[in-house]
């Protein structure tokens, strides 16, 4: 059994945090503005800190992250690195900007604290069912002490190299998965403003290239009258799609692709549908 904290059980961190407490682990969670999944886990057996002081004491071996972006991580482990233990691995889920994660690191390494960099590929489906993959940034030692860990909530990760390295895959699947998410909208909207049967759209679509997990995420529960297939909201893929620009401004064509996806979604934030998953946008005016 490992100790393990957890700042950010949320809507992703959830799964994550339920699959370490499968695996037998002891789990201490820090309260957060969203009760409902605190309060969920703490009933299957996790314990809640009420500040980060109180993680002093709990001798972590591991301190997960699972934050909204890049500031909020930062300010995090601006307070926590003051008082991890350094023995304790921070593994960080937070997707980043392209510099991010290497900014996050170097605040742990001031204070010799081990960082592993894994933002995942995957939804609250995933993460619950522990079938994320990782994407992994971080120095070889750092990350084998971080792989019995990442065992519990990934079907797969892949180790890309130095910490830096898996915020760009990361950004880069981010940026064809919102892509495809952004053309399934369209595609949906436009038939059945053309009058065309969605479920046999759904199915030629399916017989073609365009197939795709978006496609089916979205049609497989769309046809049912629910809008929630693709659960990853506006908001957060405005906040995704300016980190990619910033990633690819030196690749005018695929940068203008990430624009035109970004204005898409900044619309939608814009009409008030910001906390919106992304399937709910076609069955918005």
């Amino acid at each position: 059994m490992k100790n393990v904290g957890f700042i950010g059980v949320g809507y992703m961190g959830y799964g994550i945090a339920k699959n370490i407490l499968k695996n037998k682990n002891k789990l201490y969670v820090i309260a957060n503005k969203n009760r409902k999944p605190i309060e969920k886990i703490v009933k299957e057996g996790a314990e809640e800190v009420n500040s980060f002081e109180e993680f002093t004491n709990k001798n972590l071996d591991a301190l997960f992250m699972c934050v909204t972006n890049t500031p909020i991580a930062k300010s995090i482990s601006e307070k926590i690195s003051k008082i991890l233990n350094d023995k304790t691995i921070v593994i960080d889920i937070t997707t980043h900007n392209k510099s991010g994660s290497i900014e996050t690191n170097s605040i742990y390494k001031k204070n010799n604290i081990s960082y592993v960099e894994c933002p995942v590929m995957g939804g609250p489906v995933q993460a619950e069912e522990g079938v994320l993959g990782g994407i992994v940034g971080a120095t070889e030692q750092n990350f084998k002490k971080a792989e019995p860990f990442l065992k519990c909530f990934c079907k797969e990760y892949f180790y890309f190299g130095e910490v830096g390295m898996g915020a760009k895959s990361k950004l880069l699947n981010n940026f064809l998965s919102l892509g495809n998410g952004a053309l399934v909208n369209h595609l949906a909207i436009s038939a059945k403003e053309l009058g065309l049967d969605l479920q046999k759209v759904f199915n030629v679509a399916k017989l073609g290239s365009g197939n795709s997990a978006a496609l089916n995420r979205v049609f497989d529960n769309l046809l049912k009258g629910d809008f929630t297939g693709f659960k990853f909201t506006a908001s957060n893929s405005v906040k995704d799609l300016t980190y990619i620009q910033d990633l690819l401004k030196d690749f005018p064509e695929a940068e203008k692709v990430a624009e035109i996806n970004k204005n898409y979604f900044q619309k939608a934030v814009d009409q008030g549908y910001g906390e919106n998953f992304i399937s709910e946008l076609i069955n918005k005016k």
